[in-house]
């Protein structure tokens, strides 16, 4: 089980300088709305912290595209809402100065670029087919399997509503483990510029019973390659065991999310 509480919170409490700006082509009339400022937490979406940003905006556009599908872009990148907000930070944006600076559109929605997201239920649904996913590889689907719809409804409104407590009182059940015992396999996916994510089956010990740790990871999706792996805005050292990453470092999804860079 997960028990460096401190370590948890840490990484819970992350949160980013956003600047949101509405893109120039799509102002209607002779005044440009203000920017919007926000500070976001790197382990929501950002269809769970945007409708400010929608209300703040949505005056200033045309009337035919008031009800229209709002997206975002970084630098001409459209950003993907399905990826944590603090994994499309470290991927795109790392070097940058901060406020991060983000454009809004209502307009020329990227159709293959982007999944739609009509409303907060998508990403609800998004989320617990990760968390589920995770648990097959960790535990077989043993504790989801388990659980209750009430404990479900826990885990999506601890991180909707950015419950520390709340969401870690059932979350702590997905990162437990019996005894000196470790999951099955480890969750994660990595990261690399506009390339899809990379998902493989690794186990947290190697045959002769020792942990594996973050470099033996890297050395099996990425080999002959020297990286650098962020997450959560750091770079872990290579020995950090693997098991401990995943019960530690992961996002509430329950995954490992690793942004490599040669």
């Amino acid at each position: 089980m997960a028990n460096d509480r401190e370590v948890l919170r840490l990484i819970w409490e992350g949160r980013l300088p956003v600047c949101f700006q509405l893109n120039s082509e799509e102002v209607c009339g002779l005044h440009t709305p203000d920017p919007f400022y926000l500070m976001v937490p790197r382990l929501s979406y950002f269809p769970l912290v945007t409708d400010k940003i929608r209300k703040h905006f949505v005056q200033y556009i045309h009337s035919d595209k008031q009800d229209s599908e709002m997206w975002l872009d970084f630098s001409g990148m459209a950003l993907k809402w399905h990826y944590p907000i603090g994994v499309l930070y470290d991927l795109y944006s790392a070097d940058i100065q901060l406020p991060w600076t983000i454009t809004v559109h209502f307009d020329k929605f990227p159709e293959e670029e982007l999944i739609h997201c009509q409303s907060r239920e998508a990403v609800e649904s998004y989320f617990m087919s990760c968390i589920k996913e995770a648990d097959v590889l960790k535990h077989r689907s043993q504790v989801v399997s388990n659980m209750q719809k009430k404990d479900h409804n826990q885990l999506w409104l601890g991180l909707q509503n950015d419950k520390f407590d709340q969401f870690w009182a059932v979350n702590r059940k997905l990162m437990e483990v019996p005894g000196d015992d470790s999951f099955k396999y480890i969750p994660f996916r990595c990261y690399r510029g506009e390339e899809p994510f990379l998902q493989r089956l690794i186990k947290p010990l190697t045959e002769e019973g020792q942990r594996k740790t973050l470099l033996n990871l890297i050395e099996e999706v990425y080999p002959n390659e020297k990286v650098r792996v962020t997450t959560h805005g750091i770079e872990p050292p290579m020995d950090t065991p693997l098991q401990w990453m995943s019960e530690h470092l992961s996002y509430p999804d329950n995954f490992l999310h690793l942004c490599i860079q040669a």
